[in-house]
């Protein structure tokens, strides 16, 4: 017989690049709940002493230095080769889904009511049906394009480029159970989070344990 007990709510929190999805992250955190940033996560198993650093020298001589993964050099080694793509994957993935499993773990003891899942391919790898509903932001093309094009070094053929690798912004959109814009102000984003979790934290709901 399986036991239950109540969990919290875990938000999937998603968006194309440059829709102000670290924007909307922090309004969470700011609300009260705790967020799990993937990509973080995978910046610190890349950082001097992380996990990932020595099977990735391993597996692509030549992408460290200082003790850490050089992003850029590992980023030209896979970018264009799905299967380096995927043997990377293999590296990263594990070791940040263990982190994510102990996230949720203290967010359960914590009783905190929802926890989320800061992912930016949730989409792109399934990962939708671990949560208990979905977020994308989102905003205009020309904003997304202006936002992205500020950054430094940033290029508009490396935004094409990341654009090609990720589902479409109308396809995420129709895909979410909740879609949050970003172009119109951070006020209007802060207030559709919360209304957002007003209207769905009041519905009570168990998962099984």
């Amino acid at each position: 017989m399986n036991r239950r007990r109540t969990l919290p709510r875990i938000i999937g929190l998603t968006g194309s690049i440059g829709m102000g999805k670290s924007t909307a992250a922090a309004m969470l955190r700011e609300a009260g709940l705790p967020v799990f940033d993937a990509d973080g996560e995978v910046h610190r198993v890349m950082a001097p002493g992380g996990a990932a650093v020595a099977p990735i020298e391993a597996a692509f001589p030549g992408t460290i230095t200082a003790g850490a993964v050089d992003r850029a050099l590992l980023g030209a080694r896979v970018f264009a080769d799905p299967q380096a793509l995927r043997r990377l994957e293999g590296i990263v993935h594990p070791l940040v889904g263990r982190a994510e499993r102990a996230f949720l773990r203290r967010a359960a003891r914590e009783r905190k009511p929802a926890a989320v899942r800061d992912v930016p391919l949730l989409f792109e790898t399934g990962g939708e049906k671990r949560c208990d509903w979905t977020v994308v932001v989102s905003a205009p093309a020309h904003i997304q394009a202006a936002r992205v094009l500020a950054r430094p070094g940033a290029s508009r053929e490396r935004l094409e480029q990341v654009r090609a690798q990720q589902t479409p912004d109308a396809v995420k959109r129709k895909r979410a159970d909740v879609v949050v814009p970003t172009g119109a102000g951070k006020r209007l984003t802060r207030d559709r989070l919360r209304i957002m979790l007003r209207r769905r934290l009041s519905k009570r709901g168990e998962r099984n344990a």
